[in-house]
């Protein structure tokens, strides 16, 4: 399955989920913001092809007993809020399970967008991508219908996790293009030490920035118990170890570096949440959605 096809039980459950400014400024007004909204009331944009999960109430009756096909009629103003989908193209992010080779962290990071993009298109807000790749940013600004998710669907597509981005150059091609009423959302494994810079430095800069550290099921569980060969992808370092000596060392290690980036991140005012590339994309949107913890 493409990682951009999302069922309609997922689907349906997005709906029921948001992605807001944490600014009060932008909250007010009709809808989610103070923002595009879609209705009869606005001024009308566009056709589309009715999808499953959407609000059979923006169904044009009228056009179907024409064509004997469902159609959802929009109409739009612009949102002063755009969301922002930072993904890490570095070559850890090709990492995959063992038993799953042809899934990787990638893989989930693309699904996780493409619900992120599900749930601007719910509350009509505007989106962008930028990929943080070794030979430099793909850049997709902000704009707010289905036809921009899918420009978005086949631009990520054919992409491959390799090398090393230069998150310092990339960092400034976001920050010229990012409005303070933004939400900017990095996606990445968190294991390259510029990318954390980087979202810490936009944190500190006032932007509305958030951290989905994605891992894999392996990395949370290690549910390995023989003679194993770790190799890094970027560096090509490698270590042999016995898998069930090494699994209690490494789960509590690696807690504690997740709970030190959790923490180091909180501190700069970004969100921070986990998310695996083995669990559905809308529990990290959920979390997302919930207040900041005070210390």
């Amino acid at each position: 399955m493409s990682p951009f096809d999302l069922p309609p039980d997922l689907r349906s459950r997005l709906r029921r989920l948001s992605l807001t400014p944490r600014a009060a400024a932008v909250l007010i007004g009709d809808g989610h913001h103070a923002s595009r909204n879609r209705g009869g009331a606005m001024e009308f944009a566009q056709y589309r092809a009715y999808e499953r999960g959407d609000d059979l109430r923006r169904i044009d009756w009228k056009l179907y007993s024409r064509s004997d096909r469902f159609f959802v009629r929009d109409a739009e103003r612009e949102s002063p809020v755009a969301i922002w989908v930072v993904l890490d193209a570095s070559a850890s992010m090709g990492q995959a399970d063992v038993g799953k080779p042809a899934w990787t962290r990638f893989d989930a990071a693309r699904r996780l967008t493409a619900a992120i993009i599900e749930v601007a298109l719910n509350q009509a807000d505007r989106f962008g991508v930028l990929v943080a790749r070794a030979e430099g940013a793909m850049v997709l600004p902000p704009s707010s219908d289905s036809r921009h998710r899918d420009r978005i669907r086949l631009a990520l597509g054919p992409l491959k996790p390799g090398g090393v981005p230069q998150w310092e150059r990339d960092l400034k091609v976001l920050g010229e293009r990012i409005t303070p009423g933004d939400l900017v959302i990095f996606i990445s494994d968190g294991f390259d030490e510029t990318c954390v810079a980087a979202a810490e430095r936009l944190a500190m800069s006032g932007r509305d920035v958030s951290f989905v550290q994605l891992l894999t099921g392996d990395e949370r569980d290690f549910p390995f118990d023989r003679s194993l060969l770790f190799r890094d992808p970027e560096s090509d370092a490698q270590l042999a170890g016995d898998g069930k000596s090494l699994r209690a060392d490494f789960l509590a290690k690696f807690a504690e570096a997740r709970a030190v980036l959790r923490a180091r991140l909180e501190a700069k005012g970004a969100r921070f949440v986990e998310h695996f590339s083995d669990r559905d994309p809308d529990q990290p949107i959920q979390d997302l959605s919930r207040p900041m913890a005070r210390g």
